[in-house]
């Protein structure tokens, strides 16, 4: 599976094939037909262990999250690790091909959920003390906040300039976000109200 995963970094998808991945994992290509059956079932085996390999590394910092500014401060320097690593034009090229073959969808969308969810467990705890908890939709959220880095590390790789103001844009959200957690106890409850009111309408 490192092999795969660095063929995929390294030399992209179109030229990952049973052949280069044994070359870098340095065994014979039978290997990879008899450990896994196919070389999409050996990427989709790869995409997962890649992803909680990464995940691994991230854990303490998201545990160490606290507002959604922070959240947002972690994706930001995450965002170039992953970037570096060459880990954002793997995923860019695994969700290409999940769209043409179908076996690569469920590793894929497994990958993707690993993120998810543990994006959800940081929210929940972010939000469950803001006045904005109640109104939120936390699984929801993890994948439109999840959705929204894929698509700007993506973007970053046609206009550096405007992903950057995408990322600029979420801040001033955070901004917001914070801005209703530091009002006081009575204009929290109207913030409150208001909200309840809207959502009935």
């Amino acid at each position: 599976m490192d092999g795969a995963l660095r063929t995929l970094t390294e030399q992209g998808l179109a030229k990952t094939s049973a052949r280069t991945v044994a070359a870098a994992a340095g065994v014979n290509q039978a290997l990879v037909f008899y450990h896994f059956g196919s070389v999409d079932e050996l990427l989709a085996a790869a995409c997962r262990y890649g992803t909680e390999r990464q995940l691994a590394d991230y854990r303490e910092g998201l545990a160490a999250v606290t507002t959604l500014g922070g959240l947002l401060d972690f994706g930001r320097a995450m965002h170039a690790r992953e970037r570096a690593a060459g880990h954002v034009a793997v995923l860019g090229q695994l969700l290409a091909a999940a769209q043409t073959q179908p076996r690569l969808r469920p590793a894929t969308a497994a990958g993707l959920a690993l993120w998810t969810e543990a994006l959800e467990k940081v929210l929940r705890r972010v939000l469950a003390a803001s006045p904005l908890g109640e109104f939120t939709d936390p699984p929801g959220l993890a994948r439109a906040v999840a959705a929204s880095f894929v698509g700007i590390e993506l973007y970053e790789g046609v206009d550096a300039e405007g992903a950057g103001r995408a990322l600029d844009a979420l801040a001033h959200l955070a901004v917001l976000a914070t801005a209703v957690d530091d009002l006081g106890p009575v204009a929290q409850r109207a913030v409150r109200h208001r909200l309840r009111r809207t959502a009935r309408k």
